[in-house]
């Protein structure tokens, strides 16, 4: 491939609507540096990091949960990057999949035409944990929100040619993958633990379901009721509607009375207390997300009485992507795209996410290079 000077791209201008996405033809194509190298976009996810990270949601100020058009209860500014104020303009996109085209002077050019995808936390080498070091893709670091992206070639995962799995479907797997891969690590999720899954038809959701299901837990999940079929094609063993007004009875129902030893949580919000509830001593809650409200109710005495044990999911373990493209090879779980959009309408398709009417992951097409 002949890599041209100038490429598609959305640039994100500021924090704000989605007036603040503008899609551009002319933005100069990044030149990888000496440890880097140079992918050519075929297909981008749609998630709520994003959009968080565009609306500036991850400011300590902001108390409330996302709404449905992905806006805050403020126009105040914010300091909206994933560690910190971003610099604008900025590419986005967390999820990226593709070829590589080119490298930087200091890596194997072997690697040009290597097919990949990008593990989306970039730490320093020389430190092991990286949660003090942590850049994100799309927020610290230009993402896949264009034709091209150039990232160190550690974070340039190779997939397999023996793996038949869509583009389409491969983008799917970095973000929300790779959080619910990351959060199952972390919480330790193992054969005949009782899992609780929120948000389960959501792009992170519909991972965590099927990986538990892969490592052999029983697993609850709370979604839509208009989603149960679909959430139940995925392999859980019982659906409790979201829309439910008495939790803790339907998820008992559903576990036979058994409590549960792990609650996977990507809501958060008014029913944080409930989830504890559920869980039996010396279960596990582990939190990747707050859609519904970062703000919860905490009674000290069920934390230190059960002997419960919270994780926090941000920044992956360096086993987390590796992990998850093992399971995907062996067939143990199969990405969900539920549709596809030109990169060019990228503010339908996050209207569409926010709009939480689909099961599985949104993805954005760059126009092919040739």
């Amino acid at each position: 491939m002949s890599v041209p000077d100038r490429m598609c791209a959305v640039l994100l201008t500021g924090h704000g609507g989605l007036e603040k996405l503008e899609y551009r033809t002319d933005v100069p194509v990044p030149a990888p540096e000496p440890h880097e190298v140079l992918i050519a976009v075929s297909a981008a996810g749609v998630n709520n990091t994003d959009i968080n990270t565009r609306i500036g949601w991850y400011d300590q100020s902001v108390t409330s949960g996302t709404t449905d058009d992905g806006s805050i209860e403020d126009d105040e500014e914010r300091r909206g990057g994933w560690t910190d104020g971003l610099e604008f303009p900025r590419i986005q996109g967390a999820d990226a999949v593709g070829h590589i085209v080119a490298v930087g002077r200091d890596t194997d050019p072997a690697r040009i035409g290597e097919h990949v995808i990008v593990a989306p936390y970039f730490h320093k080498t020389e430190n092991e944990t990286g949660h003090g070091e942590a850049g994100f893709l799309g927020s610290e670091h230009d993402g896949a929100f264009a034709q091209f992206v150039a990232v160190p070639g550690a974070n340039a995962i190779t997939i397999a040619p023996e793996v038949r799995i869509a583009d389409t479907a491969l983008a799917t797997l970095p973000c929300s993958g790779g959080t619910a891969m990351n959060m199952v690590l972390m919480a330790a999720i193992k054969r005949d633990d009782v899992v609780l899954v929120t948000g389960a038809s959501g792009g992170v959701g519909v991972f965590l379901v099927q990986i538990a299901k892969h490592l052999g837990a029983r697993v609850i999940a709370l979604a839509g009721a208009s989603k149960t079929d679909a959430v139940l094609e995925l392999g859980a063993d019982a659906v409790v509607a979201r829309e439910t007004d008495d939790l803790e009875r339907d998820v008992r129902d559903a576990t036979g009375g058994l409590p549960l030893s792990v609650v996977a949580d990507v809501v958060g919000g008014e029913r944080f207390p409930q989830y504890l509830s559920l869980l039996g001593r010396g279960g596990r809650y582990v939190t990747a997300g707050a859609i519904a409200g970062p703000l919860v109710t905490l009674d000290l005495r069920t934390l230190y009485l059960k002997s419960l044990a919270f994780y926090g999911s941000s920044v992956y373990r360096p086993d987390t992507i590796p992990t998850l493209v093992r399971i995907v090879e062996e067939g143990g779980i199969a990405p969900i795209t539920a549709a596809t959009y030109p990169l060019s309408e990228i503010r339908g398709a996050q209207t569409a996410f926010l709009e939480k009417a689909h099961v599985g992951s949104l993805v954005l097409l760059p126009p092919a290079v040739t």
